[in-house]
């Protein structure tokens, strides 16, 4: 943890000088061959906030970061590096219903997210089927807009233990969270604070650090 600590440290002292290589890691798709890789911190930047903080894990540049995060609110902003809103999440409870869902907007909305010049993205579920026998572990589905039939993702496995895959309408893997292994000493974890988000090729970073928000609504 303190190698993690001092390199954050030093992206701190830093990024500004660093965001313009990074910036379009948090705003578009990846084109590359290769899958990106963020290092995921469950702690804000800012003194006495809750929140997270999100590090390239190509050049250690400050990809995202979360300062108003506390407890389960019902409105989370998803920053980018230099503090630009990229998507603003609203908790939603369904009425007569036992579960809640959660609308993403794209930029930033009023306090209420009654910005009626907006209509949401996305729409995230919970999976609280307990009566269905399933093989594999489906956490939450993921909608186009509100008004979607079909899920367009599905997450499945455990965010608890810091293992889950971000799966297409054909069960591609487009995403992934992991736990961060420390780099001396075989074996040894971060712990559950600190954690890896891997993103594949064609789906974007910037949605993909939003899952890892709801999940932690979710589950934790």
């Amino acid at each position: 943890m303190f190698f993690f600590l001092k390199s954050t440290s030093r992206t701190v002292h830093h990024y500004h000088e660093q965001q313009e290589e990074n910036k379009n890691v948090g705003t578009t798709t990846t084109s590359e061959a290769s899958s990106i890789s963020l290092t995921v911190w469950r702690k804000s930047l800012i003194f006495s906030c809750s929140g997270f903080t999100v590090i390239n894990g190509s050049d250690g540049g400050l990809a995202f970061r979360v300062d108003n995060y506390t407890g389960r609110p019902d409105q989370i902003l998803l920053m980018d590096g230099y503090g630009d809103p990229i998507f603003t999440i609203c908790r939603r409870k369904k009425l007569g219903l036992l579960y809640d869902y959660w609308l993403i907007y794209e930029g930033e909305v009023d306090k209420y997210c009654n910005n009626t010049n907006k209509k949401p993205a996305f729409c995230v579920r919970k999976n609280i089927s307990m009566f269905v026998q399933r093989k594999v572990n489906v956490l939450a589905y993921i909608y186009h807009g509100t008004s979607g039939k079909s899920h367009t993702h599905m997450v499945e496995g455990s965010y608890k233990h810091r293992s889950c895959k971000i799966l297409d309408e054909s069960r591609r893997v487009v995403g992934e969270i992991k736990k961060k292994e420390a780099t001396i000493g075989r074996g040894v974890s971060f712990g559950l604070e600190v954690f890896q988000l891997i993103i594949e090729p064609g789906f974007e970073s910037r949605f993909a650090m939003a899952v890892v928000l709801l999940l932690d609504q979710m589950f934790s």
